[in-house]
């Protein structure tokens, strides 16, 4: 595996924690994970050729505390795909083959003209605690987002709302440095590494303040780009609101003084049962986003620059809990840039606490080329054990 020069590593860093909590007799351990199977179906058309794929998707968590302080965390993600994508889509199976971080621990491990086994570790840090301080390092989430949909100050790894399959998101290579002045207050410093050996590093602090979580941040983004922003979450009666604005400043000619922004803002609110979500996104980048199709813009890797390919994007979701074990939503998107929109339905049936069936839709409409008017459509079958 493409990883083992990594492993050696974490576990140097491991076995250095390991000296380092000698004498302490705190030590326990965590193990769990998922076995799921999904069954996805890609058409333009009911009566058009359906592209099937199917995949098995195992995860495993594992965390050790080493004494009171330390506590080294590895998480793998293990899919075996096989179906039609892998043949019919052009650079499928490199997509499932591309990692972000400075160490490429994704690998096809074999693979067949229609089928693949993928492993991929996702999260792999040693943390140390100590008082107000936390400081980890290696490949972890770090999450600056406070809407729902789209984060513009989610500068190290935003993820896309249409990767539903993948609830633990994207990971990222980094050392990150907390400070907790408060209950209610946090200071963060966070360098990444990308693949392409560039640096992001930024600053972040959040604090509440009139009965909300208030943030500014700012930093150097992939050594192109300074950005800051801020953003907020709270309530304001019984609407919950969140909002987050990013302005983005090339380092190429700082002298010129335009700079992009970004900014997108959520509510959402329950009435008995029935909750309703609504966000807008509004981008900057959408014109330099040169988005060609529908599955481009589906599949492409995703950055803070590429969040939408509209100046102006619309969401709106509607919730309701039909039986104790089944909940149906509903939720769609508009782009009026494109005259494009998203449709995707959802029923999520729980037979027990660790075990539960999905049916899921996704439906695209766009144009993409004024001459053209595309489509797209999935359907998601999955079935989920935890353990």
């Amino acid at each position: 595996m493409k990883a083992h020069r990594f492993i050696g590593l974490f576990l140097l860093v491991f076995l250095a924690s390991v000296q380092l909590s000698r004498g302490q007799d705190k030590w326990d351990y965590q193990l769990g994970g998922y076995v799921k199977f999904m069954n996805t179906n890609m058409f333009t058309h009911p009566d058009s050729l359906w592209l099937i794929e199917n995949m098995v998707h195992n995860r495993i968590n594992f965390r050790l505390y080493a004494g009171d302080h330390l506590s080294t965390s590895i998480e793998i993600r293990n899919r075996l795909i096989y179906g039609d994508f892998i043949e019919s889509i052009p650079g499928y199976s490199g997509m499932i083959n591309t990692d972000q971080g400075y160490l490429n621990m994704t690998d096809n491990f074999i693979e067949g003209e229609s089928w693949l086994l993928n492993s991929a570790v996702d999260r792999a840090y040693v943390e140390y605690n100590a008082g107000n301080f936390n400081v980890r390092l290696g490949r972890q989430r770090i999450n600056w987002g406070q809407t729902f949909v789209w984060n513009p100050n989610d500068i190290f790894n935003v993820y896309s709302f249409f990767d539903f399959d993948y609830e633990e998101k994207p990971g990222a290579d980094a050392l990150r440095v907390q400070y907790y002045p408060s209950y209610t207050s946090v200071t963060e410093m966070t360098i990444k590494i990308d693949e392409n050996n560039r640096i992001t590093a930024a600053g972040y602090y959040r604090f509440n303040k009139w009965g909300q979580d208030i943030q500014v941040m700012g930093g150097y983004l992939n050594e192109n780009d300074y950005v800051a922003g801020a953003g907020f979450s709270g309530n304001i009666k019984s609407i919950g609101l969140s909002g987050e604005l990013s302005y983005f400043r090339s380092n190429k000619n700082f002298a010129d003084t335009s700079g992009t922004w970004m900014a997108s803002l959520s509510a959402n609110y329950l009435w008995r049962e029935l909750s309703f979500q609504a966000e807008v996104l509004y981008s900057g980048f959408a014109k330099k986003n040169a988005i060609t199709s529908i599955e481009q813009y589906y599949y492409q890797p995703l950055t803070v620059k590429n969040l939408s390919f509209s100046e102006w994007s619309w969401f709106g979701k509607l919730g309701y809990p039909v039986h104790p074990l089944l909940n149906a939503s509903f939720a769609f998107m508009f782009y009026p840039g494109v005259e494009a929109w998203y449709f995707g339905p959802n029923l999520e049936y729980s037979l027990q606490d660790n075990f539960g069936i999905s049916l899921i839709g996704q439906r695209f409409a766009g144009k993409f080329n004024p001459q053209v008017k595309e489509k797209l459509n999935f359907i998601f079958l999955r079935f989920r054990w935890s353990f």
